[in-house]
């Protein structure tokens, strides 16, 4: 036999995959599954949606950084050459209109269709609307996107009376940064406290103490009853037991409405958000939801929850990228979350609620951790500006093992060991 007889094989190309994941949602949650998508190895399209003109960014800084120091804000999650290094086409300043479950095509507000094999929603949450206030026009904000954060940075000015109208901690972080700005604030809020939904009682109280040091009025039980505008441009607030407050400016924060009307639309299971299993996959399996967004099954927890956390985004974010990649249940950790006002840093993981809350430590010191106990075991911390001792005290609520309260309560005793000790 000649050589030509004997042909030098050709290998093989690999096959290409021409699946296509989309990802509807340009926050916190989109942008990280997009590039997790492609680190977990999914060689085919992925295409991130996003409502905003501007590429994802982080929230958290818009009540603080951006209000504060618009010059030194950093607030994008990843650059353009991140996206583009991934392969990862990009539709913002787009909405997605509708979701064909049977044909797998989402239309976009444009018209454009986009076909998937696999679909994220990551639509995230808008501020819950405040008709009485909406009504008043220019002068009210609320503050969830940049462009809200810069509206407000560009109104508020020393001596600018601000009514806040919401005690939770957009309000209060909103607060702080215009007290630092030099306005004059004042907190409205309904409830008999502040943060009542996301902080243990002795939080609030310390957030309150705080704030009055610096000059913020509050005022609790007030319900507003009527808003308008008074001859000199400014506003005036009555509530129904007749109160009144005057301010130049007013934000308001009373929680978010869901983005959940395409899901809606498409007939996926909604209780709370779009439901998820352990997957994060939604009532079609084609169809994951993570984020603010989505109800999902916590694992550990044995029930479903909802989180409107940076962490939750970041973390499920990841979490149902693997899955949708690598068929793995998602990981999950502990709910936790963090607020920055003035120069303190406060964080809290774990349950508010609790039989009893013990402090760590000198009673005076401005540094401290507050441990939430029910039947002898830690179900909730806090931390004030303490933040080296947030993972022992996660490890500490994660084992649901009673732990030695007098050890706990003497900061003398290390709190990493008494951690292990319970692991």
């Amino acid at each position: 036999m000649t050589l030509s007889e004997h042909p030098t094989p050709i290998e093989a190309e690999p096959a290409r995959d021409e699946r296509s994941f989309v990802i509807i949602g340009g926050g916190q949650t989109g942008a990280v599954a997009a590039v997790a998508l492609r680190d977990e190895g999914f060689a085919g399209r992925i295409i991130l949606v996003g409502e905003e003109t501007h590429l994802p960014y982080e929230r958290p800084p818009l009540s603080k950084d951006v209000l504060i120091q618009p010059d030194k804000a950093k607030v994008t999650i990843h650059g353009a050459d991140v996206y583009a290094a991934r392969a990862i086409e990009t539709r913002l300043g787009r909405r997605a209109t509708a979701i064909d479950r049977a044909a797998r095509i989402v239309t976009l507000d444009d018209g454009e269709t986009l076909a998937y094999d696999r679909l994220l929603i990551a639509t995230g949450a808008r501020p819950r609307p405040y008709p009485l206030l909406d009504a008043l026009g220019g002068g009210v904000f609320t503050m969830r996107t940049l462009g809200d954060a810069e509206a407000l940075r560009a109104a508020i000015a020393p001596g600018k009376r601000l009514l806040v109208v919401g005690g939770g901690v957009i309000g209060l972080e909103v607060a702080a940064s215009a007290t630092v700005l030099g306005a004059t604030v004042t907190v409205i809020e309904r409830g008999d406290r502040l943060m009542a939904r996301a902080a243990p009682q002795p939080l609030a109280d310390a957030l309150m103490l705080m704030h009055e040091a610096r000059g913020v009025r509050f005022a609790f039980g007030a319900a507003l009853a009527d808003a308008r505008r008074t001859e000199g441009g400014g506003f005036l607030l009555t509530c129904e037991d007749r109160r009144s407050f005057e301010g130049d400016l007013i934000v308001y924060g009373i929680g978010v409405t869901l983005n959940t009307e395409p899901a809606v639309a498409a007939g996926l299971a909604i209780d709370n958000g779009i439901v998820t299993d352990e997957f994060g996959r939604t009532s079609d399996p084609a169809i994951y939801a993570a984020g603010d967004v989505a109800h999902q099954w916590h694992q550990s927890l044995g029930r479903h929850i909802r989180q409107e956390t940076w962490q939750n985004a970041r973390v499920q974010g990841a979490a149902v990228a693997a899955a949708m990649v690598r068929d793995v249940p998602c990981a999950h950790e502990l709910p936790w979350y963090w607020t920055d006002q003035y120069q303190s840093n406060f964080q809290v993981a774990g349950s508010p609620e609790a039989t009893d809350w013990i402090r760590r430590g000198d009673p005076t010191a401005a540094r401290y951790t507050l441990f939430g106990v029910t039947d002898g075991r830690i179900v909730g911390a806090v931390t004030v500006d303490n933040g080296r001792e947030m993972r022992p005290a996660k490890e500490l609520i994660a084992s649901g093992r009673p732990v030695d309260l007098e050890a706990l309560r003497d900061p003398k005793q290390d709190l990493r060991k008494l951690a292990a000790a319970v692991r």
